[in-house]
């Protein structure tokens, strides 16, 4: 199974964030999540997809937050509006059994 993040390294502050995870050897048909790093701190859920396609989003960013799929293609994309410095982070796209991808930058900044 490999999972790959891809989208913008560099951001404006107020704009939306896209980002696209690619997945090889598994279906896509299943529970995916976000979670991001900011430096110097822990690991931050931000939400996740089910097999059924519903979505579901920490308190903390439901207001800025969605996430769906496109099955054809085997990925999945976040969309994060409203950004700001304090969502710069390694944002990484992960598989409910435990598959990481390798992670991807994010700097908010003008």
């Amino acid at each position: 199974v490999q999972l790959q993040e891809s989208g913008p390294g560099l951001v404006n502050p107020s704009q939306t964030l896209s980002l696209t995870c690619s997945v090889s050897g598994a279906s896509i048909a299943t529970n995916y999540d976000w979670i991001r790093q900011p430096p110097g701190k822990g690991l931050e859920w931000i939400g996740s997809i089910s097999y059924s396609g519903r979505s579901y989003y920490s308190p903390s960013l439901k207001s800025r937050t969605s996430i769906s799929r496109d099955t054809p293609k085997n990925q999945f994309t976040l969309r994060l509006t409203s950004l700001s410095p304090e969502d710069t982070a390694v944002y990484y796209c992960v598989k409910a059994t435990g598959d990481w991808g390798q992670g991807t930058q994010v700097t908010v900044s003008s």
